[in-house]
């Protein structure tokens, strides 16, 4: 099953930086002009989990393999996309596709690098997005309720609730009122697929030195107001990191008193997002983990593996990671009297380690 996160924002504010440091590669073209990325470059990242180490290790797997999540370099957008400015609609199709945005944001001064409105200003590149999205979901809805409008008397329950549903949103929307899911909450419009309801990551680049500035302060009041995740990271400080060996990648990382590369932090933030939890697989040929939408049914989670498994399921193996790791393996755990049976009605909780019994 495929999750898709959007890399968004003004023309200049390093997406395409953050893009090709998250994939490693320069697939995106990081260029110093608007509209560089005209396609959306999309790349598959494994979500870092320190998890998958240790049960490989336990199990002594000859292979690891995380769990992944695409990410989507979308080209700048500018004022009036809503209305075919810039690349106009073309970027907004591209974010429709995605499952939740990260919407970077530029939160530093240099002269070398243009900026489409001619000033940083964090908060005013951020409001132009949202209304850009807002504008489009209002024209979508419009046109959609007009469809409703010709037969009123003619609908079903179903589509009277749709239509109310619509009309909310609308309301909302016209008003000026974002109606995207804050932070931890389930959307109430999630049904109508707009744009501007997509769950939401600030990300300010800073500049080289971490932690916040003037910018990246007052982004991270709106966030605390309006119900976003926020975070900082250095685009380039990132950059420069990927294109290191590993080794030298620590030593960087400990010389800018940093544990971990602020991408880790980008993709886990982005995994949040769209509401998944992992559970893992884990033997001799290989430890793996894999996604499923938070409250999935063991079922669901062993279509993951092969639609078989669901098809045919009768139980799953299941173990908690702390058990896992605290028995020593499997066998430890079984011999503890800590793995269960689960049947279909079982809820996959976060760290699970688990093997499907099915029948086909």
């Amino acid at each position: 099953m495929g999750f898709k996160c959007g890399i968004v924002g003004l023309p200049n504010v390093g997406k395409s930086t953050l893009f090709n440091a998250l994939t490693q590669t320069a697939a995106a073209e990081a260029a110093n002009y608007p509209f560089c990325t005209i396609d959306p470059n999309i790349g598959c990242v494994g979500v870092p989990d320190e998890r998958l180490d240790k049960l490989a290790s336990i199990a002594k797997s000859k292979k690891i393999v995380p769990t992944q999540v695409e990410f989507v370099d979308i080209a700048g957008l500018v004022r009036g996309a809503s209305k075919g400015e810039g690349l106009g609609n073309q970027f907004l199709g591209h974010i429709k596709s995605t499952d939740a945005i990260i919407h970077i944001l530029r939160c530093f001064e240099n002269e070398d690098i243009t900026h489409v409105d001619g000033s940083v200003d964090p908060i005013r590149d951020l409001s132009t997005v949202e209304t850009e999205l807002m504008l489009a979901d209002i024209e979508s809805l419009e046109k959609r309720l007009t469809k409703f409008n010709k037969k009123p008397h003619t609908l079903s329950r179903e589509s009277k609730e749709s239509y109310d549903l619509m009309q909310e949103a609308l309301s909302l929307l016209a008003s000026g009122t974002p109606i995207h899911p804050k932070q931890g909450q389930k959307s109430r419009f999630k049904e109508l697929e707009l744009l501007s309801d997509k769950p939401v990551l600030l990300v300010c680049n800073v500049p080289e030195q971490v932690g916040n500035n003037e910018f990246s302060k007052k982004v991270q009041e709106y966030a605390n107001t309006n119900g976003y995740e926020f975070m900082t990271v250095s685009c380039a400080v990132e950059a420069e990191l990927a294109s290191l060996e590993p080794e030298e990648r620590m030593d960087f990382l400990h010389s800018l008193g940093m544990e971990e590369t602020g991408l880790a932090k980008v993709i886990r933030s982005g995994y949040r997002l769209l509401d998944l939890c992992t559970f893992f697989t884990a033997g001799v040929e290989e430890t793996r983990a894999w996604s499923v939408q938070v409250n999935s049914l063991a079922p669901d989670a062993a279509a993951e593996i092969h639609t078989d498994f669901k098809r045919g399921f009768i139980c799953a193996e299941t173990i908690s990671y702390g058990d896992y790791v605290a028995c020593n393996g499997e066998a430890g755990a079984k011999a503890a009297g800590k793995m269960r049976l689960e049947g279909k009605d079982y809820v996959v909780q976060d760290g699970d380690v688990m093997h499907f019994r099915f029948n086909v």
